[in-house]
C-alpha cells in the first residue's frame, strides 16, 4: 500500500522489455520491497548504490505507461507506506487500472489546473471532491466535467516534486481510482442480490437516476 505522497524523482537508466534499471536517492531499499514507480506497484529485485531495478509483466506494460519509458525519463517514486506513519494522501494500492491523457492545463493563481480524460468505465469511480492517483501522485478531483473528463488542481509544491510539472498536453498518465469507492460498489451490489432489488428497479421507482 503507498498513500499517493511522492518521496523522490527516479531517473531512468535502461528501459528494457522485461524491467526497468532506476537511479534513485532513496535510502533503506532492499530486494524483495514493493516500490511505486509513476504509481505502479513493482517489486525491487536487485539494489546497488544509488540505483534499484524492477521486473515488469506484459500485463503491467499492457495497463501502465512504463512501457513508453526512455533512458533519461523522470519517475515518481514512493515506498510502501509504514502502519505507524500517518497517512498523508490516501490509500493507494499500486495497481493502475488504465491510463488517461492529459487535455489541457491552465494556471490558476498559484496552482495549475489539470484536465484529464479517462476510459468511461472508470467515470462511476470518479467523484468531485473525490481521491485519485495520477501517476502515484494523490490528487483530489476538483470536478468532473462530461463522462471521461475531470479536472484537478495542483500546488506548487506538488509540481516541484513530481513528474506532472514536466507533462504536457497530450502526454499519457496512469490511473488508479478509490479502492474505497470500488469496494462499496461491489458490496452493494451483493446486497441487492440478496434483497432480490436491482438498480434497474431502484431506477423505475424513482430512487436513483
Amino acid at each position: 500500500m503507498f498513500t499517493g505522497i511522492i518521496e523522490d524523482f527516479g531517473r531512468v537508466s535502461k528501459a528494457g522489455k522485461t524491467g526497468l534499471e532506476l537511479a534513485t536517492g532513496l535510502g533503506g531499499l532492499k530486494t524483495g520491497d514493493s516500490i511505486s514507480v509513476n504509481g505502479v506497484c513493482l517489486t525491487i529485485t536487485e539494489v546497488r548504490d544509488g540505483s534499484l531495478t524492477a521486473d515488469v509483466s506484459p500485463e503491467t506494460f499492457r495497463h501502465t505507461n512504463l512501457g513508453k519509458l526512455k533512458p533519461g525519463n523522470r519517475v515518481n517514486l514512493e515506498r510502501a507506506m509504514k502502519s505507524d506513519s500517518r497517512l498523508g494522501g490516501h490509500v493507494v494500492t499500486g495497481h493502475v487500472e488504465q491510463t488517461g491523457t492529459i487535455k489541457a492545463i491552465k494556471n490558476e493563481k498559484n496552482s495549475k489546473i489539470f484536465e484529464f480524460s479517462c476510459p468511461k468505465v472508470l467515470d462511476r469511480y470518479i467523484v468531485k471532491k473525490g481521491s485519485i492517483a495520477i501517476d502515484g501522485i494523490s490528487l483530489t478531483v476538483a470536478e468532473v466535467k462530461n463522462p471521461g473528463i475531470f479536472t484537478a488542481a495542483v500546488i506548487p509544491h506538488t509540481l516541484e516534486n513530481t513528474t506532472l510539472n514536466m507533462k504536457k498536453p497530450g502526454e499519457t498518465v496512469n490511473i488508479e481510482t478509490d479502492i474505497m469507492a470500488k469496494y462499496s460498489e461491489k458490496l452493494l451490489d451483493k446486497k441487492e442480490k440478496k434483497a432480490g432489488i436491482s438498480r434497474e428497479f431502484l431506477a423505475r421507482a424513482g430512487f436513483i437516476k
